[in-house]
């Protein structure tokens, strides 16, 4: 107990004794105080007393794709967090291959009394879905925000990484390494991460290499899943074309793409090099580690709960998307490309 208490004083940037008269519910200490240190309770994930726990503000659904990709249960938690620390229960609500559609999830939440809904990577993302439900949703005077993917056809916040960007960065990284051969694997070309992600992949191979646009997207491009499966097939096709370096849309399919190379008789990163996207929980401790673009989860979470809660209280935020930078982070995945001695390099 001694323990907990210095935790939450430190936390809170109080003393011990102030925490104790906090939990023992004991007057005379400050509001603003006593709110540091429930706030320290609940970043340092300990359960507050019941007397000091506060009633939910709600239900707010989360609704996204199948969690086996690990950035999905990652974005899950920094909203859930984000969600409870507001006061608001939040409650998942998964697709899974021949289970329930996004639809039938949106009005099992919407019968429950939620105040809001949180889309994660859903049909808004693809462009050849009907946006129309999301038009009714709001008829209904539910308060939504998507995340990962923008319509222009849908009045509502939008919360995205800048996929461009991610890819600048990737190719960047590359071909400073030597690689003048780079590929690019990701998922179908309906959902609107993928144009984009292969917007940024041409103009970066374009402005870095002088490659033509529409012989890079020809010959360079490839198309799969977003599984390892699928990250495995879309590289094995780069690779028997000359590819030197891959650049795939998820950790998953880049784990994909070393199996690949591994299965072609080539080594990850000494003959090919693999660069992902997400930097998904774990992904750090891969054989090898891999070098990936990041995706800002945490603020992305948190800028998809605050823009929904102005939804809910009465000030609406913008209808319009919010973008934010990703990172590169070079692991052991990437190397120079083979046959090429950089400056400074054995």
């Amino acid at each position: 107990m001694t323990a907990r208490l210095a935790d939450i004083a430190a936390q809170a940037g109080v003393s011990e004794a102030t925490v104790s008269r906090v939990l023992n519910g004991k007057q005379g200490v400050a509001a603003t105080t006593r709110q540091s240190v429930l706030a320290a309770l609940d970043v340092l994930g300990y359960e507050r007393p019941v007397r000091l726990r506060r009633r939910s503000e709600g239900l707010v659904g989360l609704i996204t794709p199948e969690l086996e990709n690990p950035i999905f249960p990652a974005l899950a938690q920094v909203i859930g967090q984000a969600l409870t620390r507001q006061g608001y229960t939040p409650v998942l609500a998964t697709q899974t291959p021949g289970g329930s559609t996004e639809d039938e999830l949106t009005e099992l939440l919407v019968d429950r009394g939620v105040a809001g809904i949180i889309f994660v990577s859903g049909l808004h993302a693809d462009t050849s879905a009907d946006t129309q439900r999301y038009e009714q949703l709001r008829a209904q005077g539910v308060p939504f925000v998507l995340v990962d993917g923008f319509s222009p056809k849908v009045r509502a916040p939008f919360i995205s990484p800048d996929d461009r960007a991610a890819m600048r960065l990737a190719v960047t990284h590359l071909v400073s390494l030597g690689h003048t051969r780079i590929g690019l694997a990701l998922g179908p070309l309906r959902f609107v991460p993928v144009q984009r992600k292969i917007e940024g992949f041409v103009a970066a191979m374009h402005d870095q290499l002088g490659l033509d646009p529409a012989t890079t997207e020809r010959e360079l491009v490839r198309h799969s899943l977003y599984t390892l499966e699928g990250g495995q097939a879309a590289a094995t096709s780069l690779i028997e074309s000359g590819a030197t370096a891959v650049v795939c849309a998820s950790d998953m399919m880049a784990l994909g793409a070393i199996r690949a190379a591994r299965r072609l008789g080539l080594e990850v990163p000494d003959d090919v090099s693999v660069v992902g996207f997400d930097d998904s929980p774990l992904i750090a401790f891969t054989d090898p580690p891999l070098t990936t673009v990041r995706k800002p989860v945490p603020a992305m979470g948190q800028a998809a709960v605050r823009t929904l809660l102005e939804e809910v209280g009465g000030t609406p935020a913008p209808h319009s998307e919010f973008v934010f930078m990703p990172e590169l982070v070079v692991r052991g995945s990437t190397a120079s490309s083979p046959g090429v001695k950089l400056p400074g390099r054995t």
